[in-house]
């Protein structure tokens, strides 16, 4: 006899998406720090742009990470920059606008 199968249908969370959310949050603010400390911070922003980059680039592989990174170094490396959260960018396209 015919059988008749019914599925539910299983949604599945992908953890590794919101890790990189919530990683990509955390590096937004370490990014906006310098906006705490005059002069200092401007400063540590030479250092963290090739941080920043590399860690997006990381993060994200292919041409989404290589551009992600150097949109990333070229936002932390010119002042006044800081408030654009990169990272959280990045994600949101990945995620949310690629796929549709």
């Amino acid at each position: 006899m015919n059988e008749i199968v019914i599925q539910k249908k299983i949604k599945v969370i992908d953890k590794n998406k919101y890790r990189l959310l919530i990683l990509g949050i955390l590096f937004d603010l370490i990014g906006m720090l310098s906006f705490t400390i005059p002069l200092i911070g401007e400063f540590s922003d030479v250092i963290w742009a090739p941080i920043a980059a590399l860690l997006l680039k990381t993060m994200y592989k292919g041409k989404i990470g290589t551009i992600g990174g150097i949109i990333a170094f070229v936002e932390e490396a010119l002042p006044g920059l800081d408030f654009i959260p990169t990272f959280t960018l990045t994600w949101v396209y990945t995620y949310l606008l690629k796929n549709k």
